[in-house]
């Protein structure tokens, strides 16, 4: 049964783990239950709605919740929420459940954390959630991306009963529940407490944001990082501890706290915002500040923002009353060099020059070994970037061939594996088509099913070679696009990933097929074969792209270093060794 916990900070929570005389009867009932293990997602949204951070929410959304928070940002209660909570589920999954069973929520170690009393199961449409929630379908928005092509078709919304929190082995004196957040506030004197929200790390300009905050309303800072799922490609959360620990020494004594919040961003801008701030209320907070583009993803391909820079702002604004937390609006900082010191957008005194460097631009000084100027961060955060960020050259690498079969991969490949192995400083090692075939996936024939699994093999050893410091040269065909895409996204998080197409024209291939494959594929003699009778997706974003007709293996294989060289993975002291 949800317990209403009246705190010291905030208003009331709603707390789902249930006593210890309740506990061994589910533990016990769970026998005869379905099983779902959640996904990351689900873990992150599971903690905040049984430790109260979802405060007023008793579980997962029913439809017609669902429905009204995605057309209202309401509960059918009325009580404001902007982002719908849901459980996704496989079709064979929802087939073997229905209103009224109960459903054993388990993490992938198949631990039991929760009950799920099923209350409703659906089939939403998607598009229309991503176009209510987001503000657009299209897929260059992570949310959208993930809401449409990695969240199951199927809903199930229902009571949660908590067992226990999902278990966390790193920064554990760091992660507090609501309750305890609240209580620690209440011993240290804080009745006015200001957060940050942030997924990246902080430097000098964030510092000054919550020191002026933190003045402007008298109250004390806390630190409120999200180390859930957040925006790909974003700073991983552990390098990010790492400089808010290195950080924090900067403010005064005894008004700043560092907390983690195990928070599944979705980006959603406006509605995040507001979701944020009611986060930041369960956990006892009085202040919340709100910057430039608050929970947004930034701008699409064609250099367009998906968020006004203070849509949330405004949104908040106009809600600020019924949310019970005041918002501390802020505008973007600038460095003016000639005064030494930082001021919002706004403040900037009239004729300064002003300096500032993006997320991306900070990525490419770390990437190529730049330094990052004294004004923009402090030694003690640039040595933990550095740390988890080091020059390009000295990263890991995968380059990832794919092409027909005879189109020349394995032969440039096996040059490039020389040509590397010459140059020395790092480990390379060739994952061949044919070998993988042989030692890593003997057992898989060639449906499009078993093609996936041995593309994602082949992947999955390239990403602990990258992650390593090494080099993985990947030759096989990989005839399908999705699959490619999914090894890129294992990869590049790690180290560098290039994605060679090695594209002379299909009857170069055949002119050069010395095993006699394509004749036999074309006589129906050899089933499955790419390019005859199975497909090949040619890709669309290839980093190189190779037609070996009239191009020896020798000039393929250069080709590929310089392009290596220009990116910066290859230094001028490699290509002199």
């Amino acid at each position: 049964m949800a317990q209403h916990l009246i705190a010291p900070h905030g208003g009331t929570l709603t707390e789902l783990l249930v006593d210890a005389d309740r506990a061994p009867a589910l533990k016990t009932a769970s026998r005869d239950w379905p099983s779902w293990d959640l996904t990351p997602r689900q873990l992150c949204d599971l903690e905040l709605l049984m430790n109260g951070g979802f405060s007023p929410l008793q579980g997962f959304l029913t439809r017609a919740d669902y429905e009204s928070v995605c057309a209202t940002m309401r509960l059918t209660s009325g009580i404001l929420w902007p982002v719908p909570i849901t459980l996704d589920v496989t079709e064979e999954f929802a087939a073997k459940i229905a209103t009224g069973a109960t459903v054993a929520l388990r993490d992938p170690e198949g631990l039991m954390l929760a009950a799920l009393h099923v209350e409703d199961v659906w089939r939403p449409d998607r598009g229309a959630e991503a176009e209510a929630v987001f503000g657009t379908s299209s897929r260059e928005h992570p949310g959208v991306a993930h809401l449409l092509d990695r969240t199951h078709p199927v809903y199930v919304g229902g009571r949660l009963e908590g067992l226990q929190l999902p278990v966390h082995y790193d920064y554990r004196a760091l992660r507090h529940t609501p309750a305890e957040l609240r209580n620690e506030f209440a011993r240290l004197g804080w009745r006015r407490v200001v957060a940050f929200q942030t997924r990246n790390p902080l430097h000098r300009a964030h510092q000054e944001l919550t020191l002026r905050a933190a003045k402007q309303v008298e109250a004390n800072l806390l630190i409120h990082p999200v180390v859930g799922m957040t925006k790909p490609g974003d700073v991983d959360h552990y390098t990010r501890v790492r400089c808010y620990q290195a950080l924090l020494p900067t403010y005064p004594h005894n008004t700043a706290m560092l907390s983690l919040l195990p928070l599944a961003m979705r980006m959603g801008g406006p509605r995040e915002a507001v979701w944020h701030a009611i986060i930041r209320k369960n956990h006892g907070c009085t202040h919340f500040i709100v910057g430039r583009d608050h929970a947004g993803p930034g701008k699409d391909a064609s250099g367009q923002w998906f968020y006004g820079p203070y849509d949330a702002q405004q949104l908040l604004q106009k809600l600020e009353g019924e949310l019970g937390i005041a918002m501390v609006p802020f505008k973007q900082m600038l460095f003016v060099p000639e005064l030494d010191t930082y001021f919002p957008e706004d403040e900037v005194p009239a004729g300064a020059k002003t300096l500032d460097i993006s997320g991306t631009e900070q990525r490419r000084r770390l990437q190529l070994g730049l330094e990052l100027p004294s004004w923009f961060t402090f030694p003690a955060v640039e040595r933990e970037l550095r740390k988890s960020s080091p020059p390009r050259h000295t990263q890991g690498l995968t380059v990832f061939f794919t092409g027909l079969s005879g189109s020349g991969k394995s032969t440039i490949a096996n040059v490039l594996l020389v040509k590397l192995l010459e140059m020395g400083g790092r480990p390379v090692t060739l994952l061949d088509g044919d070998l993988v075939r042989k030692h890593l996936s003997s057992e898989l024939g060639f449906s499009k099913e078993h093609r996936d699994i041995n593309i994602r093999r082949i992947g999955f050893v390239a990403s602990e070679i990258t992650k390593n410091g090494g080099i993985a040269i990947c030759a096989p065909i990989a005839p399908y696009d999705a699959v490619r895409k999914d090894v890129r996204r294992m990869i590049e998080p790690l180290g560098g990933f290039f994605l060679v197409h090695v594209a002379p024209p299909l009857e170069v291939c055949e002119q050069r097929d010395r095993k006699g494959l394509y004749a036999k594929a074309r006589a129906g003699i050899l089933k499955e074969f790419t390019g005859i009778s199975d497909p090949y997706e040619a890709p669309g974003d290839a980093d190189i792209v190779l037609d070996t007709s009239d191009m020896t293996p020798e000039e393929a294989a250069q080709q590929i270093i310089l392009h290596l060289e220009r990116e910066g993975h290859i230094g001028v002291h490699d290509r002199g060794a």
